[in-house]
Order: C-alpha cells, then structure tokens, then sequence
C-alpha cells in the first residue's frame, strides 16, 4: 500500500491507495465481502470513475455506506480549473487533505501525418520538489512530501472523466463514431516532483493506470520523467513494464548543468549517461532526453555539436522544449529559428530530435506556475488582510 509522510494519522485511507490485489484482500478480511465485490469496487472507481461512493451503485447501499465511513473515495479538491484560450489545454489545481497543492493538465493533440488524435495528461508525483532546477517553478517552491498511490491515480480519473465527456458530446453531435470513445490516451509522469524519488507509490500508480479492468493505459503510452537519478534508472530498467523513460538532460557539460540542475553535482553527465545506455541496453527501449533551451545558456551551436557527440550512436530522441516563462525568472526563451537551427546541428550526428509543441502558456501550464501564483497570491491576501 502507499506510503505518504503526510500528517493524516485522523484521516481515513485512501481507497485509490490500494492496487488491485490489496483492494480484494481489505474487502475480502477487513469488509466480509465476496472478491466479486472488490472487482465491482475497483471498475467503479478506476473504470467508470466514480470517486463517490455513492455513486457506485452496483454495490448495495449498505455496503456503499460502509465504504463511505471506512474511506476516501476522492483525496482531491479542485481548487481552480482552467482552460487556455485555444482550447487544447486544461489545469486543475488540487488541495490535498493536509492542505497541500498540486497541479495536473490535461493536453489535447489533433491527429497529424505521424499520429492519431490524442488527449494526454501530466501528472505529480509530489507536493514540491527537493532538487531545486533553476528553471522549474515547482522547484523553487521546495519539496513538501511524497503523494501517496491515490493522489497521483485521482488526477488522472479527474482529467479521464472530462476526456470522456468530450468524446460522449461528440458522438452526440456525429463527430466520432459510436464505439470510439477512449478518453486519456497517454499519461506523462511531468509535473510537480521527480517520480523516481517517490519510486514506490509511482510504480504502483502506473500499475494501477495499466490495469485492464481500470483506466487501461496502455505501458507504451505512459512516460516516466526524471532529473537523472542514476541508481534508480538502473532499477526502472529491471521493472517488468514497457513504459518510456525520459530523462531531463537540459546540457551537454557538467559545467552548465550543475548551474541549472544540483542534481548533476551527484550524478554527473558521465554517470548518468552511463545508466541511461544501461537501460537501453536491458530494455532494448528507446531513450528520451528532455533539452530545455534556455536563450545564450544552453542554445548555441556549440551546446548542439557537443550533445551530438555524446549521444550519437545511442538509441534515443532529443525532445527541445523553449522554456516556459516564469514570474520573476531570469531566463529568456529561444526562437523557434534557433530551436530548429540547434535540431539541425543534432541531426549532423544522426541525433533525431523534435522541437516540443508548446501548450497552454496562458493559463500557466509549466510546472509548478499555476501553484506558484495561488500561493503568491494567498500570502499577498495574508499581508492585506490579516487573520
């Protein structure tokens, strides 16, 4: 079950917390019940999401009631919910049971040459972050705790039931056809937190998202993100599960990195890379680094030349994401001319590479702004207006 260093020893548990298995023992020895019930349960919630208890009404109301007193069905309260101007993004802000905050977005992508139509969401891992980018919003605001199993499923099924809900609309309206509702199609493990040191409740979540009686991600369509812990690639690489790994690169010298990314004074680039090539190596899967271009940082032809010469040869994608602005950040984005000039320079040592589609810049879509701004927002009320 997961772990959480959240102070909620008066709350009752989170139900999303168990996975299947431990769900059909807590209803089998602690409720009395049949493990048919348990399998009811878990379609419930994770299928139909339904996180109201109430609501599950293929259960009786009495043992409806009881899950109500023993429980949480939902751990999440929306705080704000927005959507960009275009349409393609949402974000909710979420206030955890400790009064915690974390963010979730939901990312709309129409069907190209290369691939089909599909709704993506990313998701936290943690309240916070200890590790400090000098870029990331969420890592400026410092780490607060681990989410629990539950936390991190709960803002998937909340972005699943709107996903959901557009599909249904647009089979009314004769815009897809009966039969092709599929809600999320890809979760990303990108936002707030860096899942790998919140391994054990990451691992159960995604279990729990690739269940085929529950939301039914496939692995394949789920991507894990890291800042480069290196012991713990190695043991990602030992999972029995065929998600994709990406790994937040952002320099091609030690120098640089370290500016941006403490990390890098443990793991330097030569030990990450090192695990990274382990990893493809025990997983025959390609690799995904993550490159933000950060205006006369990290954007010259020379940061292309020298990442081409470190990662040519290896199986893997460069994704170059210009930065998202931040309140009171020091760094500018890169043009997207520049952007292309830095792909086509990695593209001379057969580095492929794609320059990231940017979503929902309006309404604070990078990590960690939209929490930043509610929290800015909440001491400037405190300073205004004292308690």
């Amino acid at each position: 079950m997961s772990v959480s260093t959240a102070s909620t020893t008066d709350q009752k548990p989170i139900i999303l917390d168990f996975s299947r298995s431990e769900l059909e023992r807590e209803v089998v020895d602690v409720l009395g019940q049949s493990k048919f019930r348990a399998k009811q349960i878990w379609q419930g919630l994770h299928r139909e999401c339904l996180l109201d208890f109430e609501l599950v009404t293929t259960l009786p109301k009495g043992l409806r009631e009881e899950l109500a007193r023993r429980y949480t069905a939902n751990p999440l309260e929306k705080v704000m919910h927005l959507t960009s101007a275009d349409g393609s993004t949402d974000k909710a802000l979420f206030r955890l049971a400790d009064g915690e905050l974390v963010e979730t977005v939901l990312m709309r992508y129409a069907a190209d040459s290369h691939r089909k139509a599909r709704k993506t969401v990313c998701v936290s891992t943690q309240a916070g972050c200890a590790l400090g980018c000098t870029f990331c919003a969420t890592g400026q605001q410092g780490f607060r705790r681990q989410l629990t199993t539950g936390e991190i499923v709960a803002q998937i099924i909340f972005m699943q039931r709107i996903a959901l809900a557009e599909d249904r609309s647009e089979v009314e309206e004769g815009a897809r056809e009966i039969g092709s509702v599929q809600g999320v199609t890809n979760v990303v493990f990108m936002g707030m937190g860096e899942p790998l040191a919140n391994y054990e409740n990451t691992m159960s979540a995604i279990r729990s998202i690739n269940d085929a009686n529950g939301l039914a991600v496939g692995a394949r369509h789920i991507t894990l993100s890291t800042v480069g812990l290196a012991p713990q690639i190695v043991r990602l690489a030992r999972e029995n599960i065929q998600i994709n790994l990406a790994v937040s690169l952002h320099a091609p010298d030690d120098a640089t990195r370290s500016q941006t990314m403490p990390i890098n004074r443990r793991y330097p680039i030569s030990v990450l890379l090192d695990a990274c090539r382990r990893y493809v190596e025990m997983t025959d899967r390609r690799i995904f680094f993550e490159y933000v271009l950060l205006q006369d940082q990290n954007d010259r032809v020379r940061h292309a030349r020298r990442l081409g010469e470190l990662l040519s040869g290896m199986l893997c994608h460069v994704n170059l994401i210009p930065v998202n602005p931040t309140a009171g950040g020091p760094y500018r984005r890169t043009s997207r001319a520049e952007a292309e000039r830095f792909q086509l320079e990695l593209r001379r040592y057969g580095v492929p590479s794609t320059v990231r589609i940017e979503k929902g810049i309006d309404i604070d879509a990078g990590c960690g702004q939209l929490r930043a701004r509610v929290v800015d927002a909440d001491a400037l009320l405190k300073d205004v207006i004292p308690a």
